[in-house]
């Protein structure tokens, strides 16, 4: 029985860089591309990263700030809490606390955030964001429409929300 043990331990050990060089390869193949954005000023903007892998979002971070409120997303395909669904140029990305679909153009690519639960990500009092943000490739600045409402229910002060031309 213990022969057994260690042969299946030395195999085991044996197969462990073949098969991480398979995934290496795999991932060498891969094209992999990575944008960001950034709209606003230090104390109320919205920003997000973004990695493609053959062209598909792969991952996200969105974060937002009006101070002193802070909102932070990150969301992984593949991951434990989200199911990701590609039709097309489109994906849909499901998680228990909002919807966001993802187009993916030539030129950009843009989110639309649908009733996702601002209690959830942000830590704040209850709501929704819900709205759209544009990361154009080669461009530090994203557009933006409507995501930063969310911070306008919050009880703070009025202010104008952050929009793209």
């Amino acid at each position: 029985m213990r022969r057994w043990i260690v042969a299946g331990c030395a195999v085991a050990i044996a197969l462990t860089p073949a098969l991480a060089a398979g995934q290496s390869k795999k991932r060498a193949m891969s094209k992999i591309e990575r944008l960001a954005c950034r709209l606003g000023t230090e104390d109320r903007h919205a920003r997000i990263g973004v990695e493609l892998v053959d062209g598909k979002v792969s991952r996200f971070a969105y974060y937002s700030k009006s101070k002193p409120r802070t909102c932070s997303i990150s969301i992984e395909r593949d991951g434990p809490y989200s199911q990701w669904k590609d039709v097309g140029r489109f994906t849909q990305v499901a998680t228990d606390n909002g919807l966001f679909l993802i187009e993916h153009r030539q030129r950009d690519v843009s989110f639309l955030f649908h009733d996702v639960d601002r209690h959830f990500y942000c830590g704040m009092e209850p709501g929704i964001i819900t709205g759209t943000l544009t990361v154009i490739r080669g461009k530090a600045e994203c557009l933006l429409q409507d995501v930063m409402r969310a911070h306008d229910t919050d009880g703070l002060e009025p202010g104008p929300a952050i929009a793209g031309p």
